[in-house]
């Protein structure tokens, strides 16, 4: 219990945002807006005044992290293996198309800017699979500089926050499908959160089917991680073998050691539990509903904190090129996801 009482204030904060934000979405035309980009965005014009008060600092992070996944474990709940297969097959034709033009288009637009390789390459494993938590997972195995990975997690996090809000009036615009939707939400928009806000905007089935997308896409952070490896080691071997004239002491410049404990989402398997337990039949309409109420709101309370967490004017000084090179490649993203889409006709 006494572990808990750091939390608690933190917590209770998130839940009070959250809260408000319900209320507010309510209370405007249609659901226009969903609780969750106000929640994202009101926690981030109070995180001047947060960040004042460590007491609250401990129970943010942990809301922005660990309840986030908790919500998504529970929203399996709702949803059955039929329903995620489907999701599933549709979204990897997709994600083929997305990962090749986050990651050839990333190695192109940085050549261009002239930008260094890990820095490019983070903000390409941030837009292709998923925001911070991939740039978090590639960073140590090609040994980028704590700058590098603030100015990529910058470059993403912000066209992240646009599209929270800009996805859904476009998805509307365009008289998407809530599946057209969810597919379009989950292979372009890059962070988790992100993702969750964006779907659930637009209605819950389309934030269902896009979470189901994302945790899809989340899955090739392993192989991703491996590549990324053996290109730093290769290249770290070429480096040495020139810096020694030819002489044997490549040994010395290995590529890091790869935790797969550390960097598999784990997660992902928790919640395919729950679909489990809901394609029994065990779990009454009733319950499924309840649960997946909760999950929504725990949802809303990670997204306040993320924007509690998050200094806009400071992610905005990161500098011009990350910033262009992000957005550049996450347009490109989202133009060949609808694309690709509107060719398979599953808008």
């Amino acid at each position: 219990m006494a572990h808990f009482q750091k939390y608690i204030k933190g917590i209770l904060v998130a839940v009070a945002l959250a809260t408000t934000s319900v209320f507010v979405s309510d209370a405007m035309p249609s659901h226009l807006i969903g609780p969750g980009v106000f929640a994202l965005l009101i926690g981030m014009l109070l995180n001047p005044m947060i960040t004042k008060y460590d007491v609250f600092q401990q129970g943010i992070g942990f809301t922005s992290k660990r309840i986030l996944r908790l919500a998504i474990i529970l929203m399996g709940i709702s949803l059955s293996f039929s329903q995620v297969l489907e999701v599933g097959k549709f979204s990897l034709i997709v994600m083929v198309f997305t990962l090749f033009t986050a990651f050839g288009g990333g190695y192109l637009v940085g050549k261009i800017l002239k930008m260094d390789w890990k820095l490019s390459g983070l903000i390409s494993a941030g837009t292709g699979i998923c925001g911070g938590s991939a740039i978090a997972a590639v960073a140590p195995v090609i040994d980028a500089d704590d700058s590098s990975v603030a100015y990529a997690i910058s470059a993403t996090f912000i066209f992240d926050v646009l599209m929270v809000v800009l996805f859904p009036i476009m998805g509307r615009y365009f008289n998407m499908t809530d599946i057209g939707f969810g597919l379009w939400t989950g292979t372009a928009v890059n962070d988790t959160s992100s993702v969750v806000a964006a779907g659930y905007a637009f209605s819950d089935i389309a934030g269902n089917y896009s979470v189901i997308v994302k945790l899809t896409r989340t899955l090739s952070i392993v192989p991703v991680v491996l590549i990324f490896s053996f290109i730093n080691g290769y290249l770290m071997r070429k480096e040495s073998k020139a810096t020694s004239n030819g002489s044997d002491t490549i040994a010395l410049h290995q590529g890091k050691k790869i935790d797969l404990g550390k960097i598999f989402p784990w997660f992902i398997l928790l919640f395919l539990v729950m679909v489990g337990i809901k394609s029994t039949g065990l779990i009454s309409e009733s319950l499924s509903h309840s649960i997946s109420s909760v999950s929504k709101f725990l949802m809303v309370m990670s997204l306040g904190a993320i924007g509690l967490k998050t200094n806009f004017s400071k992610l905005a000084q990161s500098g011009l090129t990350p910033m262009l090179h992000g957005f550049t490649i996450s347009t490109l993203v989202v133009v060949v996801s609808f694309s690709v889409q509107k060719i398979m006709g599953h808008l």
